[in-house]
């Protein structure tokens, strides 16, 4: 690799490293046409527990940038050694470290220069050149640029697998605070247009009149917001996150904790702890919202408008409504077993599917894989035993918390008491 390329690589790859919305899940683009990669599988993008890593390339186009948002990195008054790749190279490194096996995909975003238009029209060159004349069919994560044409877009999402463009701040007041040049508003166009013209080929295939619709942006769209750069609510920021899943049909919705790379007065100082905790806890929502049936006015409201950092909010709000329980594991419906502290979805549904073939005992329960320790609280099964006085929620919290071992407790959340 020469030298200058290496350097770029160094400078755009490290200025990626703060988005974090890059998931492959729910690719399906097939090698069909004796071409190069296969995306169907879906790509991990991160370190497993036991260090194993099976990644993305994830570069910026260029850091440069027409914009001076305080909490990016890549602001244009910000201080930093500037690089920007061509069409050509871009292509080229994708397809050399993945003949080499370093990566399975392409993870490309870039900074705003010159004009949107401009910018992602390079984008689109680089994901044409991969598909039509490398022929690669590895998956490839597309930042849209804001404020570019509807005519881009649309052809980006022939090439892509997988489109999403930054939230940024979760309230339209935290955006202008440190970013007074954008607007949700411009996000907002751009999601809605691939919204629909997903929709519409979709349609189209299910009229049967086109012999061949092609794929468009087969693995939907996703945002991210940047957490604990400005004073947002956790119930601002679910709330938010719960109107763009029901207006724009995205697939993820990213929670990114603010890491310090300024002195700003607006923001947390440099050396600030990141809030690990609470990303975690609001990506536990966000699970709650959109697999076990739970509204977000349920799970966060005026009266709960900050999610507990000692427990998850699942089990906080099974201690805000004990009335409901302890549930009947033989007798309660799936949507209320999914509801148990301690039952993930999985174990609900192996539940539903013993019970057919008799009455289950705490034993089976524990062999069918629940947490037990913590659902046993919430549940009566044939053996349980009937209890005269029922603890009350803060004996209850105290009681579990006793028997945890969640490495969560032990990180300091300095950046909380901020604002």
């Amino acid at each position: 690799m020469h030298d200058r390329i290496r350097e770029k690589l160094g400078i755009l790859a490290d200025a990626a490293k703060y988005d974090v919305s890059c998931s492959s899940s729910g690719g399906n683009r097939k090698n069909d046409n004796k071409g190069i990669g296969d995306s169907s599988n879906g790509i991990c993008h991160t370190y497993t527990e036991d260090g194993r890593c099976v990644s993305l390339l994830k570069i910026l186009l260029t850091n440069h940038c027409i914009f001076d948002c305080a909490f990016c990195v890549s602001r244009k008054s910000n201080d930093v050694k500037r690089a920007a790749f061509t069409v050509d190279e871009v292509v080229e490194l994708t397809m050399s470290f993945y003949r080499r096996n370093y990566i399975e995909g392409l993870f490309l975003s870039s900074g705003i220069f010159k004009n949107a238009d401009f910018t992602m029209e390079r984008l689109v060159r680089i994901v044409k050149k991969l598909r039509l004349e490398e022929r690669f069919n590895g998956y490839i994560h597309l930042k849209t640029i804001p404020g570019a044409s509807p005519e881009l877009l649309t052809e980006a999402g022939l090439y892509a697998d997988r489109m999403s463009i930054n939230l940024e701040m979760p309230t339209e007041t935290g955006l202008k605070l440190l970013a007074p040049d954008k607007s949700h508003e411009d996000v907002k166009k751009p999601l809605g247009f691939i919204k629909d013209t997903i929709t519409q080929f979709k349609d189209e295939k299910k009229t049967g009149l086109i012999k061949s619709i092609p794929k468009f942006v087969p693995a939907g769209q996703s945002t991210q917001m940047v957490i604990g750069a400005t004073p947002e609510t956790d119930m601002e920021i679910m709330y938010s996150a719960d109107q763009y899943y029901k207006n724009y049909s995205l697939k993820r919705v990213y929670y990114s904790g603010y890491i310090p790379i300024s002195y700003d007065t607006r923001m947390p100082v440099i050396g600030s702890q990141p809030p690990l905790l609470r990303e975690n806890r609001l990506y536990q929502t966000d699970w709650l919202m959109r697999f076990y049936g739970f509204g977000v006015q349920e799970l966060l409201n005026p009266k709960n408008p900050h999610l507990d950092t000692d427990i998850d909010p699942k089990l906080s709000w099974a201690l805000r409504n004990l009335e409901q329980f302890p549930v009947d594991i033989n007798t309660a419906d799936y949507h209320m077993i999914l509801r148990v502290p301690g039952i993930g979805v999985r174990s609900a549904q192996k539940i539903v599917q013993a019970r057919r073939f008799g009455k289950l005992r705490s034993a089976q329960l524990q062999k069918i894989g629940i947490a037990y320790g913590r659902a046993k609280h919430f549940i009566r099964c044939a053996d349980s035993v009937f209890l005269l006085n029922e603890p009350d929620a803060p004996h209850l919290k105290n009681l579990i918390l006793a028997e945890s071992t969640s490495k969560y407790l032990k990180v300091p959340q300095t950046q909380l008491s901020l604002f």
